[in-house]
């Protein structure tokens, strides 16, 4: 009989770094049939965690309910009321989460928390004389946390899809599927990370011209304005910013056949529903173990210049202030690596 155990696991944010530990508390839990989790995160991420079995998803307002020093205190006690648990599985190890975890110690839970490796991504960022060589996968470094807590996972990193049946009203944005279908990610939350808008509208001018459907994915008001202006000038595209759920998001991504998405979110979700991703890279480099999980090297669009990586998060100002390392980049690129998977 397998040992029984229950783990309280927590990542906080961002939506991407959310999304990757996935694969990692689903293969968790099917090599590990006596092994519970509840997962602890934000309430806007609770669609990536649906039909997992022996997972309990508790969302955390930490803007509102659980806001604050006192908010994360609050949160103990219902977390330490709830359940028993063996154990606290910290996938973020910043200051909410380390408050958190250290209020479990003090109640005598054990617990872990990530290695991030900051010391090497320094190395990995600083110009000249940067240390070029890949780090450990962030999706490795979660599963660390689990076995430092007694928890064996083997990770595979192969995109499983599964294309999910779309409702009535996804189809009436989208129509019936009869050609290829491409989905566009162009934003990301640093100006490091986004490949120049009018580089990605000379990509969906390229693609405008082939026999396939396109859909535009983001969240702010901006991003909706942009894309609706795309959407007005080429026949092809459909956006769908601020006009579907998370829920539906996720449905409409499983029945693509590749995502072109930035080193952000797009590509995190597209992993989650098996879909290969050609991403495009400016400041960051997946050296630093953010490619989506499953996605192939090979995929990459990217420039070699001798300054990049700068930045691990794409936050940093370009200091050529040129941002070189994605105008080196040519539209005809990313459409050639897109077209492997439509032809």
């Amino acid at each position: 009989m397998p040992v029984s155990k229950h783990i309280l696991a927590v990542r906080f944010s961002a939506m991407g770094d959310v999304a990757m530990t996935v694969p990692v508390i689903k293969a968790l839990l099917n090599q590990n049939p006596g092994l519970t989790i509840t997962f602890v995160s934000r309430p806007e991420f609770v669609d990536f965690f649906k039909g997992i079995p022996r997972l309990t998803y508790f969302s955390a307002d930490l803007n509102v309910e659980y806001k604050g020093f006192a908010g994360i205190i609050k949160l103990f006690r219902v977390l330490n009321k709830a359940a028993k648990y063996d154990a606290l599985a910290d996938l973020h190890d910043n200051l909410r989460t380390k408050l958190l975890r250290k209020l479990f110690r003090l109640s005598g839970l054990t617990y872990a928390y990530i290695d991030k490796g900051r010391v090497d991504k320094k190395l990995l960022t600083r110009f000249p004389d940067k240390m070029l060589k890949p780090l450990r996968l962030t999706t490795e470094r979660y599963a660390d946390v689990f076995e430092k807590i007694g928890i064996r996972v083997k990770l595979d990193h192969q995109l499983v899809k599964n294309p999910q049946q779309l409702t009535d009203e996804i189809l009436a944005l989208t129509g019936e599927k009869t050609k290829p279908w491409i989905g566009i990610a162009p934003f990301a939350k640093h100006k490091g990370k986004i490949y120049p808008l009018e580089r990605t509208e000379e990509v969906i001018k390229l693609l405008n011209n082939k026999d396939l459907n396109l859909f535009l994915f983001g969240g702010s008001l901006l991003e909706e304005e942009i894309c609706l202006q795309w959407q007005q000038k080429y026949n092809t595209v459909t956006s769908l910013v601020r006009r579907i759920t998370m829920e539906q998001e996720l449905a409409l991504i499983s029945n693509l056949d590749v995502m072109m998405s930035m080193d952000s979110a797009g590509m995190h979700l597209a992993s989650l529903e098996g879909i290969p991703v050609v991403s495009v890279w400016g400041a960051t480099h997946h050296y630093a173990g953010f490619l989506g999980y499953g996605q192939s090297e090979s995929n990459i669009v990217a420039d070699d210049i001798e300054c990049r990586p700068c930045s691990i998060y794409g936050n940093k100002p370009c200091f050529r202030k040129d941002y070189a390392c994605l105008y080196n980049i040519q539209p005809e690129t990313i459409v050639n690596s897109l077209s492997k998977f439509i032809s």
